[in-house]
């Protein structure tokens, strides 16, 4: 019996297995895209740094035991839904406060434990209202960060329309 056809078959297989998996993946899917425009600013605090990017500037600088860390230099629009995202870890600050504009709200940091069957682990985020939309036109705004307890943890937040 020639081998060929088991290995013809095999080879066929293979590539009927990756087309199918690439289908599924689909990288050129317009709904896993992020608008250039949807992130207006981010900071990233790791213990006694920040580093900061606005849209048109990076910065980094010292911050202080718990202090307001003010930013500036942002321009908001009204009506526009506005949403803060987090990159947490469980040694992130337990509370952040977050102000801009109008807006104000206190978020606390809670962990979920997923369970895979074979491993544990948990997943870290802010709860609280995180979305908003102001009522007036904001230039120049002013985004306000406090951080409370565990502040050598890192956390990355990321304001996006």
């Amino acid at each position: 019996m020639s081998k060929k056809p088991i290995i013809g078959g095999i080879i066929l297989a293979a590539i009927i297995g990756v087309v199918f998996v690439g289908a599924q993946i689909n990288p050129d899917n317009p709904e896993n895209e992020k608008s250039p425009n949807s992130e207006v600013w981010s900071t990233r605090m790791v213990g006694s740094e920040v580093s900061h990017s606005g849209t048109s500037e990076y910065r980094s600088w010292p911050i202080w035991n718990g202090d307001a860390h003010q930013y500036s230099s942002i321009t908001l629009t009204i009506k526009v839904p506005y949403k803060f995202d987090f990159v947490a870890m469980g040694d992130s600050p337990k509370w952040i406060k977050i102000s801009v504009g109008d807006f104000s709200e206190l978020l606390y940091l809670e962990g979920t434990l997923v369970d895979t069957g074979i491993s544990e682990y948990y997943t870290w985020d802010y709860v609280g209202n995180k979305e908003f939309s102001l009522t007036k036109v904001c230039k120049d705004c002013d985004i306000t960060v406090e951080r409370h307890g565990n502040l050598e943890g890192s956390v990355t937040i990321s304001l996006s329309r």
